[in-house]
């Protein structure tokens, strides 16, 4: 994991590089490949399930009336597609085991 703390395409490279064995432009293509993937699912309205870790789920939201917080002035909110990730339960308990 890079010093800021955040799990990088590069760490997961270099990850599969050290794992598996795979040269690191190999491992670079492998991760690249699986987020096009994931992407272009995403993309056609697919949701993207990985077992044990999560899911990606697309949500159509409707039209509604928003509020500016400084004028209180309402203003209508477009409608719009928005991508949600919802951890598995493994996940879940993993994360709080590792407190």
């Amino acid at each position: 994991m890079s010093a800021a703390g955040t799990l990088t395409r590069a760490d997961l490279a270099e990850s599969l590089h050290r794992e598996v064995g795979l040269s690191r432009a190999d491992a670079s293509r492998l991760v690249e490949q699986i987020l096009k993937h994931m992407c272009e699912a995403l993309a056609r309205g697919e949701n993207v399930k990985i077992s044990g870790f999560g899911s990606f789920v697309l949500r159509d939201k409707g039209e509604r009336i928003g509020r500016n917080p400084k004028t209180g002035v309402e203003v209508p909110i477009a409608p719009r597609r928005v991508l949600t990730f919802r951890a598995s339960q493994m996940m879940r308990d993993r994360i709080v085991s590792a407190r």
